[in-house]
């Protein structure tokens, strides 16, 4: 998952007996915290959102793919697995670890680090699953992004990511009442996890996500903002980076809901 802070920003990850000041541009507590990061996947193991993506790769007849926060290497693993040349990139030490550690890990190409700063690249696909788009908040961070994508990409190379509606206004179902749930994790044991949002700014909505660990009373908390943007500011933002805007689509397994952007890197 991308980083969701500006260059100004001061966070505090807090736990239990535990508070860890961190300054500038870090990840999250859910993908750096190395308890956290370990039952990312677990808490979340439905990941039906990942087959429309799957299916372009198919379609597209991508042989190398870029995938843009990659988190606990999900995505990239099953692209792995079909044959793909994947590079994962993603700020999060702590989700990086996870993913190395997976079978067929080795099949990927892992780097510590965000889109702005890529080694040479020439892709067929680049893709941002789930929130990483939204989670890039600041304005210069996203263009720095796009940017980065753009020079990684192969010409007549795609970008495929999805954002969330603003209209649909997802934030309101983001409390305890609706969003709280208890999942027993192998060899972790039963964990209470729910999120709250905090704030709500123009476009940005902010959030604190809690974990209560059943085996010790260890309580964690890491707060995130995402930038829910309009549909005409995204294809603006797109067009000015050189991109050109193929096809808008909605997610499969949620219309109504999202955005899914297919643009591509003119030849």
């Amino acid at each position: 998952m991308e980083r969701t802070c500006d260059a100004k920003e001061v966070k505090r990850v807090s736990g239990r007996g535990v508070a860890w000041p961190t300054v500038g541009c870090v990840p999250d507590a859910i993908f750096e915290h190395p308890r956290l990061a370990a039952i990312y996947d677990a808490l979340g193991p439905d990941r039906g959102d990942l087959d429309g993506y799957l299916d372009f790769a198919a379609e597209l007849g991508a042989h190398r793919v870029l995938d843009v926060g990659c988190g606990t290497g999900t995505f990239a693993l099953l692209l792995g697995d079909r044959g793909v040349e994947v590079t994962g990139v993603d700020p999060a030490k702590g989700s990086l670890d996870i993913a190395r550690a997976k079978p067929g890990a080795a099949r990927v190409r892992w780097i510590h680090g965000d889109a702005a700063a890529l080694p040479p690249l020439q892709v067929d696909l680049a893709t941002m699953t789930a929130n990483v788009a939204q989670a890039i908040v600041d304005p210069a961070d996203w263009a720095a992004t796009l940017r980065g994508v753009y020079q990684s990409l192969r010409p007549g190379g795609y970008l495929v990511f999805e954002t969330r509606d603003p209209a649909f206004r997802a934030w309101r179902w983001w409390n305890r009442d609706v969003s709280y749930a208890v999942t027993e994790i192998s060899g972790v044991g039963a964990v209470e996890h729910w999120v709250e949002v905090t704030d709500v700014v123009g476009p940005l909505v902010s959030f604190r996500q809690t974990w209560v660990f059943g085996s010790d009373g260890a309580v964690l908390t890491s707060d995130s903002t995402l930038r829910f943007r309009q549909r005409e500011e995204v294809e603006a933002d797109l067009i000015t980076i050189g991109f050109s805007v193929e096809e808008i689509r909605d997610a499969p397994d949620r219309p109504g809901r999202e955005f899914v952007f297919y643009v591509r890197r003119p030849n």
